[in-house]
């Protein structure tokens, strides 16, 4: 696997798509935030938010740690350097957002590029097509297999909204399993504090933001459309066919 290099500062940061998914080399993103030592860092995060890639170095083959972009906020949580902030900000405010909000609907790659990425270096180009690629893939399969309007808009107006554990019930799967699934097929990410948000895509078809109070404080709870639950029953009944 080759990793594909984008440069923040002075600092080269290498990046890996894997299942459909950008993961950061750890090393390099404890540099940027000043965190001497990764592996102590990492053994910090939850399992879900780092892992081991095998990809292509000057020694030959190496296995290095990475992170993902939940595991790559934590990090950032963790570091006193004021530059973590502005990396923070770069990753938060610009490149992903733009990403989740267009990248599925898009038709001109390079239009997109050169857009929103108009000074960025080839090889940093090369990681957003592929995200890009990855998102129009995922789109297409929702649209293929989008259930009939009439009988959702019915059950919507009945409010038949779920959490996550209900409706991993219903589909007769488990609750860690269905999240898992969701996180990997890009349906939703955890966020700064690691709650579960959809991307914007998908918002309202599939799920949807509902404000509540907990001791006196306002919070916000995704749950999922009756479209969502039965959009999530074929592409599983597809998966496993």
């Amino acid at each position: 696997m080759n990793p594909q290099v984008f440069t923040y500062g002075e600092t080269q940061v290498r990046t890996i798509i894997k299942n459909g998914e950008v993961w950061f080399i750890a090393k390099d993103v404890c540099s940027v935030l000043d965190i001497k030592n990764s592996r102590d860092a990492l053994g910090r995060l939850d399992e879900d938010e780092k892992g081991v890639v095998l990809t292509d170095t000057l020694g030959g083959k190496q296995q290095m740690l990475c992170v993902n972009e939940a595991g790559l906020y934590n990090l950032v949580l963790r570091s006193r350097k004021p530059e973590a902030k502005q990396f923070k900000r770069w990753v938060t405010h610009e490149v992903l957002p733009t990403i989740r909000k267009t990248g599925g609907y898009v038709s001109n790659d390079e239009m997109f590029i050169n857009t929103y990425l108009p000074f960025a270096d080839e090889q940093t180009k090369m990681m957003f097509r592929g995200v890009l690629e990855t998102v129009r893939r995922q789109n297409e399969r929702i649209a293929a297999m989008k259930p009939k309007a009439d009988y959702f808009d019915a059950l919507v107006d009945r409010n038949l909204l779920t959490n996550f554990r209900d409706t991993a019930k219903e589909l007769e799967v488990k609750e860690r399993y269905f999240i898992e699934w969701l996180l990997d097929n890009k349906f939703v990410y955890r966020d700064q504090k690691g709650k579960l948000k959809p991307y914007a895509q998908y918002v309202p078809e599939l799920f949807k933001l509902k404000e509540f109070a907990r001791n006196g404080k306002a919070d916000v709870q995704t749950l999922i459309t009756p479209r969502g639950k039965e959009t999530f029953r074929l592409l599983l009944k597809n998966q496993t066919a």
